[in-house]
């Protein structure tokens, strides 16, 4: 049975094997709420979703040091471990080139955000699931925190 679909608008074809992609949230994402909660155990206070340069919202913010934090997807942002090393199918080279565009807009991102005076720190979603409190603790460190 092929469920393969063309979709005349968008250019993309839907297949039955990409719907579990449909409505992914970008924000409060496990990972990120998982990741969140070490920082807060580690006595550090942070807000939410806060633009940092323009055009440029990091996914929190820790503003008394200045330290704006991005969790980025493994497949989303091509994490170099974790990331799809070659994308199949007949949306793989939409895929490809929506994951070098992420790329490039997060190098741009950290460099608008660097530029505005904060220190970025970027955190993939493999490092959150497999050890929260030390990417936890790699903030911390940014903030010149020592937990205990």
């Amino acid at each position: 049975m092929d469920l393969t679909v063309e979709q005349p608008d968008s250019g993309w074809v839907r297949t039955g094997k990409g719907d579990h992609l449909r409505g992914r949230r970008s924000r409060d994402t496990d990972p990120e709420v998982k990741l969140r909660r070490a920082v807060h155990r580690l006595g550090l206070r942070y807000r939410l979703q806060r633009m940092v340069a323009p055009r440029c919202t990091a996914d929190f913010i820790l503003p008394r040091h200045r330290v704006a934090v991005f969790v980025d997807g493994c497949f989303w942002h091509g994490c170099p471990v974790h990331g799809a090393v070659r994308v199949q199918g007949p949306n793989a080279k939409r895929w490809a080139d929506k994951i070098e565009a992420n790329r490039r807009r997060d190098r741009r991102n950290t460099q608008a955000s660097e530029a505005a005076g904060w220190t970025v720190i970027r955190v993939w979603e493999c490092e959150v699931r497999s050890d929260a409190e030390q990417a936890a603790l790699r903030i911390a460190e940014a903030c010149g925190h020592r937990p205990g």
